[in-house]
């Protein structure tokens, strides 16, 4: 092994999921065509104090798979010079993209999962769409290029009788407690760094699930669900998950509902739109068989 081998096996690189969104963009280029690109990013961890960016614009008689193959591999090469191993496992949920998308990841045997669990890169077409495309020539205002079409239209499922639990109920939690969770006993789940300028003292709604005897089957089950976000319509309160699921938690009293609500818009506004899905066999054990921070993102659309 030569002493240049050497220094790069000793060197641990970063190591995390990507996050990846090929589309067109609102952008009308010079020869009249619209802008596609190809916009990556890693997802957050307390393993890893930072972040990898990168995106490619793709010139629109070129999307396909071989173009988009050779772009991600681009992609891992500057990752590596930055100090990132390639990922295992890369989330997308644009769903008119889905072939195109797998078959490039395919080729490349990386994972590829449809989950709308991609909260960094959300934010990254978010910044795109109010800091940097309307500034560029050719930007397009209105409906050109949709982040997903979040009304979606399919009825909620019931829960599966085996994951419902013994009991269940709405809680809160806050900030603070939140950031803490890093050192949480945790069996399942996942957790990500939380915005640290926000108030200790804000509270995070959530859902709290107890089985004495069957905890960790419920939490298995949950993380493979890509929980996403609890939302309240009318009076049912909504898990949306992957791609496009809809589970029915539980229905709600009116009261509640309209109580619930107001705290999830609430929340919002004040809190980075933060929920938490946590399972524990018992409401008074300190350790936890499934806890998942989620976000309820406003999308632009």
């Amino acid at each position: 092994m030569n002493i240049n081998k050497k220094i790069e096996s000793s060197l641990k690189l970063n190591i995390s999921d990507w996050e990846l969104d090929f589309y067109s963009r609102p952008i009308i280029e010079s020869n009249g065509k619209k802008r596609w690109e190809l916009i990556i990013c890693s997802t957050r961890s307390y393993k890893t104090k930072d972040i990898f960016l990168w995106n490619k614009k793709c010139p629109a008689n070129e999307v396909n798979s071989v173009w988009l193959t050779k772009a991600i591999n681009e992609a891992i090469s500057e990752a590596k010079k930055q100090g990132w191993e390639k990922p295992s496992t890369v989330r997308f949920w644009r769903s008119s993209m889905k072939s195109i998308i797998k078959k490039s990841l395919e080729a490349l045997s990386i994972e590829a999962i449809v989950s709308r669990r991609t909260y960094d890169l959300l934010d990254r077409i978010q910044f795109f769409e109010k800091e940097i495309y309307p500034k560029e020539k050719g930007y397009v205002r209105g409906v050109l290029a949709p982040t997903f079409t979040s009304k979606m239209e399919n009825s909620p499922q019931p829960l599966p009788e085996a994951v419902r639990g013994d009991a269940l109920t709405i809680s809160e939690i806050s900030i603070g407690e939140l950031k803490l969770s890093r050192n949480w006993p945790i069996e399942f789940g996942n957790i990500f760094p939380i915005q640290q300028d926000l108030d200790d003292n804000c509270l995070v709604p959530g859902l709290r699930l107890f089985s004495k005897d069957r905890s960790l089957a419920l939490s298995a089950w949950f993380s493979c669900l890509e929980p996403i976000k609890l939302v309240i319509n009318k009076n049912q309160l909504i898990l949306e998950a992957s791609e496009d699921d809809k589970w029915l938690v539980t229905d709600l009293p009116e009261k509640d509902a309209n109580i619930l609500s107001t705290k999830f818009l609430e929340n919002k506004k004040n809190s980075f739109g933060y929920q938490f899905i946590s399972i524990q066999s018992t409401p008074y054990i300190e350790k936890f068989a499934g806890f998942w921070i989620l976000r309820d993102i406003e999308l632009i659309s």
